[in-house]
């Protein structure tokens, strides 16, 4: 497909790499991770200010209305900076469950104050035994009276800690791996039967395991029509998944660029390694795979709004696949050109690839998109 940038694209673009280049260097990452709840307040109220939070969101919810392309414009540009801020756990799944399976009152209600940064939302589904099967729901809901208890576990809750609400899925009717009966529901982080382990994972984020004993809440909590939210988290997820490519596109060339100006730099027999042909083939071949699994993702973001479930799921798995092939490829081409010192942890060049093998994991990895793919030809 042909695909050219608007101008207000290009716009976006120029912003956030600029705010990446002059306020959002390696120091000032280590900085926000070095908080509590692992990133910076003032910065997320940055992104209010500039209007990044309220991108995605309708119009009548204070939302700028922006289509997944223009989020891709913006996570491409947020993925050369590893920004740790919890944008794709609050605003991408959190507030995308909200936008797509939530009520017109509930949207009203919630919305505003996330893209204002005033609430933090975080998306707790996948749990301990569930690999990559989104219909795969142990936690339960029954009623309770006039409401309902939940009770399980959720694994790798991205933010928990720091969210204000928790959008839980959870079952009410039929088998664990039943596509029917299940529901989300909205659970305050401080809720009476809620308890966080939380962690630092292995890319400098933050991550909880999640257990709800007893849980009690309402009807107004169910988000949308109860035991019918799985069509809405699988969009939710492949259009977080061609996100979490967006993301990887910045990464990748962040890492192609400090690659490229380490080989300027670094000198052997009294000449810089960059003039090594063998090198020279390296850097391009980790430029060649960037481009394409760029190529690829906007491809995938220009499509799935629009597209059928089927159509959708196609995109998104092959924007994964390739972003995963070309993440670990640039990632280890680069700690390896960079010698020893890509080891390091003072060094940006390790944290991008681990950020880069992160995202591979998440939703669903290489293998996994390849045989979904597979499945939908």
């Amino acid at each position: 497909m042909s695909f050219t940038f608007t101008e207000d694209q290009r716009l976006l673009a120029e912003s956030a790499d600029r705010f990446v280049e002059n306020e959002y260097d390696f120091s000032a990452r280590r900085e926000a991770m070095a908080r509590d709840g692992g990133f910076s307040r003032e910065t997320w109220n940055t992104f209010a200010e500039l209007g990044w939070l309220a991108l995605p969101f309708p119009e009548d919810c204070d939302g700028l209305g922006g289509s997944t392309v223009d989020v891709a414009v913006l996570l491409e540009s947020l993925g050369r900076g590893l920004v740790v801020e919890p944008y794709q756990s609050s605003i991408v799944l959190g507030a995308g469950c909200v936008t797509t399976a939530g009520s017109t009152e509930q949207r009203h209600r919630i919305l505003p104050a996330v893209a204002a940064g005033e609430h933090l939302l975080a998306l707790a589904h996948v749990e301990p035994r569930s690999r990559y099967a989104l219909s795969h729901v142990e936690t339960t809901a029954t009623r309770d009276g006039s409401g309902w208890r939940l009770e399980g576990a959720k694994a790798v809750v991205h933010n928990a800690e720091t969210a204000d609400t928790l959008v839980v899925s959870a079952r009410s009717a039929g088998a664990t791996t039943d596509r029917e009966g299940i529901s989300l529901f909205l659970v305050a982080r401080n809720a009476e039967g809620v308890s966080l382990r939380s962690y630092p994972t292995v890319d400098g984020m933050r991550a909880s395991e999640v257990t709800l004993d007893g849980v009690t809440v309402g009807d107004e909590a169910v988000l949308g029509e109860a035991e019918d939210a799985l069509s809405a988290i699988e969009a939710v997820v492949d259009r977080a998944c061609v996100l979490l490519c967006a993301e990887a596109a910045g990464a990748m060339d962040a890492a192609v660029r400090l690659t490229t100006a380490y080989l300027k730099e670094r000198r052997q027999f009294g000449v810089p390694i960059g003039s090594f042909q063998s090198l020279q083939h390296r850097a391009v071949d980790m430029l060649g795979a960037q481009q394409f699994a760029r190529a690829l993702m906007y491809r995938a973001a220009g499509v799935v709004d629009g597209a059928d479930p089927h159509e959708r799921a196609r995109a998104a798995s092959a924007a994964k696949v390739e972003a995963g092939r070309a993440g670990r490829m640039v990632g280890q081409e680069a700690v390896q050109l960079h010698g020893g010192m890509g080891m390091t942890d003072e060094m940006a060049i390790g944290h991008y690839f681990k950020r880069l093998s992160t995202i591979d994991a998440q939703f669903g990895n290489t293998d996994h998109h390849v045989r979904r793919f597979a499945a939908l030809a």
